[in-house]
């Protein structure tokens, strides 16, 4: 299949809310639809730290997106990129999509002069980590997380 990659596009907000549904629902979650709506905005927004690429099959029809933020360190003088959410709609998987998404947001944080790009995934999300482990390290760091 042929998979290329670019910037999601106001147009692209039909195609991509089923996507982002499908993720949310892989991850067993629910958003207020302002949280989407408002992620939305953000990503067609070029002041924000947060962008989104689309994979787009020869069709032209996207197919899976990737969600990155860039954010200071204090480990470093440039920003990392963190890959927030990857997608890939089921019926386009193990087709090379996920992986030229990685490719591009990596290709798109050298650009930037970011040294670092990181993600996680669930322990239980086999398929992902057998991906992962073909394009990437995988970190020695267990996440924490809390409400405040």
């Amino acid at each position: 299949m042929t998979i290329s990659i670019r910037p999601l596009h106001f147009e692209d907000h039909a195609a991509w809310e089923p996507l982002w549904q499908g993720y949310l629902d892989f991850y067993e979650t629910a958003l207020a639809p302002e949280v989407t709506d408002t992620t939305w905005a953000r990503l067609l927004d070029a002041a924000e730290p947060m962008e989104g690429l689309g994979a787009i099959d020869a069709n032209g029809a996207l197919i899976g997106f990737a969600i990155t933020l860039r954010h200071r360190s204090s480990w470093g003088l440039n920003d990392y990129t963190y890959l927030e959410d990857l997608f890939v709609a089921p019926q386009a998987r193990g087709q090379g999509a996920a992986r030229a998404l990685i490719e591009a947001v990596c290709e798109r944080a050298k650009a930037a002069g970011s040294p670092r790009v990181y993600w996680l995934t669930q322990e239980t999300n086999a398929t992902a980590q057998a991906l992962y482990d073909r394009v990437a390290k995988r970190s020695d760091f267990i996440v924490y997380r809390r409400a405040p």
